[in-house]
Order: structure tokens, then C-alpha cells, then sequence
């Protein structure tokens, strides 16, 4: 029997007709028989295309390749490669290999001769991988082919479109909806909204939804949706009003997106319309969402009274539910009822634990997170890594360099030192400490470091004052291709004025705008002013508080007005001074700055003002700051109440729920994550 023509090899690539050419049979390549030959196949007219798409369909399932692949030859060999029943059924049998080029190849060699279905099957494998590209890749070269899309082929590149943020095929793929008349496929339509909304394209995406012929409940959470992801509330709001029967999934929605916004009250006007007599009602999502919202605004009153709901609905044994509740109650400085929850939990989670450790953190209560983390370790529930994290957190805010290392040899212990995450924590930890040594050593033995890691110890050699070195890890960061971002800016600026290097301070303050392309924020501004003030340079450093676009400071001005009283520059000091009793801050150390400023000039009329001032805000004098909490500008924490009423070694089952003043957060604690 004479053997088929092989292939074009224009269609297949090299590699994938190397290894079909490797199963097939000798005679049809017209070769020598081997030794033992196979049996000879069964002449064309017995082979017909059911029984190879049934053989494939049957190798598919079985991930079987070699054999799949010996039919694909059989195929190929009879000019049934393109056949309707066997094109499919080869596309499906490479894709469920993974082998996506394969599929490709077999779909693309059957050229004009292919329907769209086989089409369809290769864009929802990459569809279904998140190869958005490469959909809309197969999209186009199937139009090009002359191969004509159908309504099962558009949602899957209009999906790909919006992923991509890329309205210009989508805006193709609607005009050709509009005129091959697919005007009733609601699924069609839904997705170009969905499209529209997820490009940002709002006032598309509504022209769309406002021209549908119908709607249902996809098509309005996807406008919905749009609404929330941008902003834009009020017309999401409006639009929720008017959605018949509103699910409660898109009520959630809205709520979400005010909550990731920090539109808190909205967030709580929401929760309280979806449980009137017309609205939804709640489910735990809505609850999780509003509990979260009362602990970021301090709403005990609102939090409590959810609390009662999730009893009520029976939601509070779930572990998310039980989680918020005791994140809510920590937040709004409520911890025995958060200590309490945690100890009525059925099943203590590590989340459980976690809401738990976060919430003594957000407190600043170190002993009290130390203990639980000991107790935890002694449970049965084993701490991940974001319980380390927060503990490590909690070690660098207050320099609690025992417990650190302690945290560090349970990372060591336990094998988590793999994690990048944890490693830049103990070199934040230990550079905050002052034990740059171990931070070295840290950062030394990472396989990896990143942007976090060198901005930590850079920060951590500029408190050191050793601002050369942090200068050179700064140029190394630079010649190994590590975006440098605000925050290691102001890591550099911090080291330069740590160290005096007024000249190298302004030029890495100019890098940041003209190399590096970087805004620059009203912290920078602060550690130029504190360079200026270091060094004496009073004069500019008056004319950068002057010139820059932000409102100065409180501790701004506080920093001017010491260093003119220590040089001795009193004009400049006076209008400083008066910029910052005009605030009338709440800190009684500013005002003593004023005071010490005037009676070191012997300026006993100014002076008289600032203390008549004091005593008409009823202020009273606190002794000064130690240097740790001036030179951070910290606000020293009162001393927790529970530490003082716990018993040694263990937490109180009778905590009290006590006011405690919130610290200002500062330049370096909120930049660094301390």
C-alpha cells in the first residue's frame, strides 16, 4: 500500500512533527519493515472519524499522551485532522496535557476549514490559566483565518479585555455584536459591561447596560460593581435603589468597596437599610463588613449592637464572624470583652489567635501579646507566619530587643526562615534595636533582598549616624535594579541628617525628583528641615518650610524653634514660634520649646503670653521626652492599666476595659511599618 503524503510542515512546529513522525508505523514512511514489525493498520475505509474522536476522547480522560499522540498521527496520515468531530477532540486532548502550543498548532493547521468551536476550546484553556494575552491573541488570529467568532467565543475575550484594562478589542467585539445581531444573548451583553466597568470605562459600560433589552441580576452587579471599583458611590448607591429584588451579594458589594475606601459611615448607612423590612436582611458577609467598619472608626455602640445580630442570626460561632468581633472590640480599646470572646470560642483557629495578638499590638501592650504568644505555642494550634510578624512588629515599635531575639530562635527553631517576609522583620527589628551587627548578619545570609530590606538598614546605620554606610548600601541597592521608592528616600534623608552630610542630603533630595521621578512627600521635607537644623542652617532650613507645598508641622516647627534656641537665632525662632501657637497643639513639650526659646533670649513679654496661653488651655507641664522618643518623635505611651492588674506570669481572666491615649503616628513608624 502505497503511504498517505505527509504533512505540510508549515503548520505544526519542528518539534511536534519529530514526535508524531515517531509513532508512525514504518510503511508509512515508506522505510524498511523492523524485526518485528507492528501489525499492519486497517486500510483508510475501516478507520472512520467517530472512532478516532472516541479514541481521543477515551485518551483525554486517561492523560494517556503516547497513544494520543499515535492517533493524532492516524489522523493526520488519513487528512482527517480537520474533520468536525476530530478537531475538537484534539484540542481538548492537549489542553488537558497542558501542552497549550500543541493545541494551537493542531487548531491552526486545520486553517479555514475549522468551525469556531475548536476556536472556543483553545481560548477557554488560556482563558482558564489566566493567559489573558494569549486570548486575545487566539482571538485575532482565528479572525484572520477567516474562522467567524460566535456568542460562545466573546465573553472569554471580553473577560481577557477587562483583566488586561484594555477597552480596544472589546470596543471591536461590540460593534461586531451590534451587527451580526446577538442583541438578545443577555451573556454577551453582560460581559461587555463587565468589560467596560473593569477598564474604567463607566460611561460605556452604562450606555450598554442602559441599551440592554433586558436585564438580570449579573448585568446589574456588573454595573454595580463598576460604580464601587471606581469610586463613585453615590451613582453605585442610586443605582442599587433601582435594582429589582437586589440580591443581598450586590448590597455586599457596594458595602465592600465604601469599607476598602474608608467610607465608614456609608459603610454603616448600608448595614442599617439592608436590614430594614425592604431590603435583603444581612448574611455574615454583611456583618464581617460592618464589624470591620466599627473597629476602624471606634463605632463600639454600632459594633455592639451587630454583635447582638450575629447572635441572633446565629453567625457568631463562624470563624470570620468571631474573628471581626474580637478585631472590632480591640480596635475600640475594648480588650477584656475582646479577651473574653477569644475565651468563648469553640474552636480557637490560628486567625482566632492572630485577631487576638493584633489586637493587644493595636494596644501596645507588649507583656500581654508576649504571654499569649507563649500560650499559643503551648496549644495545639501552631503559629504562621503573620502571627510572627505581628510579635516581631510589635519587638521593632518599642525596642524590645529580648523578646525579638526570643521570636527570632522561634524562627530558627521551627524552620521559618525561609520566608522573606520574616527575614526583612528581624532586620527591621534589630535595626530599630540599634544591633545593627545582627541586622548585617540577617541580611548577609538572605538569598534574597529586596526594597524592604535595604531601606530597613539603611535606616537602621542613619540612627547609628552612620549615614556613609547607609549612603553606599543605597548605591548598591541602586546598581542591582531594586526600585527605590518615597520610603527609602526617607531613609536616606533621615541617615544624611543623622550624620550631617548636608551635601550629599541635597543631592540625593534633587536624585529623588529628577532620577528617580519620586513626588516629593511632606516627610521628606521634614528630614531636610531637620538637616538644615542640625547643621545650623537655619536660614534654609526656614526657606524649605516656607517653599515646600504642605502645611508645616507641629513637630516641624517645634525641631526650628529648639535649634534657634540653641544657635542662638531668635528672629528666626520667633516666626516660627508663632506659626506654632497659632496651632494650638495639645502637646505641652511645644510649648515649653516656645518658653525655653524666649527666657533664654530674656524675652520676659513673649514669654508672659505663651504661659497665660498654657493656663487658658489649661495645659500643665510634662517632663521632656527622653532622646529615643524626641529624636523619633514619639509620643510616649501611658502605662497599660492591665499590665499593672495582671497577675504575674499569666493574663487576668478580669481585665478591665480602660481609656488608652492613642500614639501619634510619625514620620518613620508609619513609613517602616514599625
Amino acid at each position: 500500500m502505497r503511504p498517505p503524503p505527509s504533512p505540510s510542515p508549515s503548520a505544526l512546529s519542528r518539534h511536534h512533527l519529530l514526535r508524531i513522525r515517531r509513532c508512525l508505523p514504518p510503511v508509512w514512511l515508506n522505510a524498511a519493515p523492523a524485526q518485528d514489525p507492528s501489525p499492519s493498520p486497517p486500510p483508510a475505509s475501516s478507520v472512520s472519524p467517530s472512532s478516532l474522536s472516541s479514541l481521543l476522547f477515551s485518551y483525554t480522560a486517561a492523560r494517556a499522551r503516547f497513544p494520543g499522540e499515535q492517533v493524532h498521527a492516524r489522523a493526520v496520515a488519513l487528512g482527517l485532522a480537520a474533520h468536525p468531530s476530530v478537531l475538537p477532540r484534539l484540542a481538548s486532548f492537549y489542553i488537558a496535557l497542558n501542552d497549550l502550543p500543541a493545541a494551537r498548532a493542531a487548531v491552526e493547521r486545520a486553517a479555514g476549514k475549522a468551525r469556531a468551536f475548536p476556536w472556543n476550546l483553545l481560548i477557554w484553556g488560556y482563558a482558564g490559566r489566566g493567559m489573558w494575552r494569549d486570548v486575545v491573541l487566539a482571538y485575532e488570529r482565528m479572525l484572520a483565518l477567516g474562522v467567524g467568532a460566535d456568542r460562545f467565543t466573546y465573553p472569554s475575550v471580553l473577560r481577557a479585555c477587562g483583566e488586561l484594562r484594555d477597552a480596544t478589542v472589546g470596543r471591536g467585539i461590540e460593534r461586531r455584536v451590534q451587527r451580526w445581531g446577538y442583541g438578545l444573548d443577555m451573556y454577551v451583553w453582560n460581559a461587555v459591561v463587565g468589560m467596560y466597568a473593569k477598564c474604567g470605562e463607566l460611561e460605556d459600560a452604562r450606555r450598554v447596560f442602559d441599551g440592554m433589552p433586558a436585564r438580570d441580576v449579573v448585568s446589574w452587579n456588573a454595573m454595580v460593581s463598576g460604580y464601587s471599583s471606581a469610586g463613585m458611590w453615590g451613582e453605585a448607591y442610586e443605582l442599587l435603589r433601582q435594582v429589582p429584588g437586589a440580591n443581598i451579594v450586590t448590597w455586599n458589594v457596594v458595602a465592600a468597596g465604601n469599607l476598602k475606601a474608608g467610607n465608614y459611615d456609608e459603610v454603616m448607612r448600608l448595614v442599617s437599610q439592608m436590614s430594614s423590612s425592604h431590603a435583603p436582611g444581612l448574611d455574615f458577609v454583611t456583618v464581617v463588613v460592618g464589624l470591620k467598619a466599627c473597629g476602624r472608626n471606634g463605632y463600639l455602640r454600632t459594633g455592639q449592637e451587630l454583635h447582638g445580630v450575629a447572635v441572633r442570626l446565629c453567625f457568631d460561632r463562624l470563624e470570620r464572624v468571631e474573628c471581626s468581633l474580637i478585631t472590632m472590640y480591640s480596635r475600640c480599646q475594648m480588650m477584656s470583652s475582646a479577651y473574653r470572646l477569644f475565651r468563648t470560642c469553640s474552636v480557637r483557629s490560628v486567625a482566632t489567635w492572630n485577631s487576638l495578638l493584633a489586637g493587644f499590638a493595636f494596644m501596645d501592650q507588649v507583656e500581654e501579646a508576649m504571654l499569649l504568644f507563649r500560650k499559643m505555642t503551648e496549644s495545639a494550634v501552631f503559629p504562621n507566619d503573620v502571627t510572627v510578624l505581628t510579635m516581631l512588629s510589635l519587638c521593632a515599635r518599642f525596642g524590645h530587643l529580648c523578646h525579638g531575639r526570643e521570636m527570632h530562635c522561634y524562627i530558627l527553631k521551627h524552620g521559618l526562615n525561609g520566608s522573606n517576609l520574616l527575614q526583612n522583620s528581624l532586620v527591621d527589628m534589630y535595626s530599630k534595636s540599634r544591633q545593627m551587627a545582627a541586622a548585617q548578619r540577617v541580611f548577609d545570609q538572605m538569598q534574597c533582598q529586596d526594597r524592604h530590606t535595604y531601606t530597613s538598614l539603611i535606616l537602621g546605620y542613619g540612627i547609628q549616624r552612620e549615614g556613609h554606610v547607609s549612603l553606599k548600601l543605597f548605591d548598591e541597592m541602586i546598581a542591582n535594579n531594586i526600585k527605590v521608592d518615597h520610603v527609602t528616600m526617607v531613609a536616606v534623608l533621615s541617615a544624611c541628617s543623622h550624620s550631617g552630610l548636608v551635601t550629599q542630603g541635597q543631592l540625593r533630595f534633587a536624585e529623588m525628583i529628577d532620577v528617580f521621578c519620586i513626588a516629593p512627600r511632606l516627610e521628606h521635607f521634614s528630614c531636610m528641615v531637620d538637616l538644615y537644623c542640625r547643621e545650623g542652617l537655619l536660614r534654609m532650613a526656614e526657606e524649605m518650610i516656607n517653599k515646600m507645598p504642605f502645611q508645616p508641622t507641629a513637630a516641624m516647627l517645634a525641631t526650628l524653634i529648639e535649634a534657634c534656641r540653641i544657635h542662638g537665632k531668635i528672629e528666626i525662632g520667633d516666626r516660627a514660634a508663632k506659626r506654632l501657637l497659632a496651632m494650638r497643639t495639645n502637646n505641652p513639650g511645644h510649648y515649653k520649646l516656645v518658653a525655653n526659646m524666649y527666657i533664654s533670649a530674656k524675652r520676659s513679654p513673649e514669654l508672659a503670653k505663651v504661659r497665660s496661653l498654657m493656663r487658658t488651655m489649661e495645659l500643665n507641664m510634662i517632663p521632656t521626652h527622653s532622646l529615643l522618643e524626641s529624636e523619633y518623635d514619639i509620643c510616649p505611651a501611658e502605662q497599660d492599666y492591665c499590665l499593672n492588674c495582671c497577675m504575674p506570669g499569666g493574663l487576668s481572666d478580669d481585665m478591665t476595659d480602660t481609656d488608652f491615649s492613642s500614639s501619634e503616628e510619625v514620620k518613620f513608624n508609619e513609613a517602616f511599618g514599625g
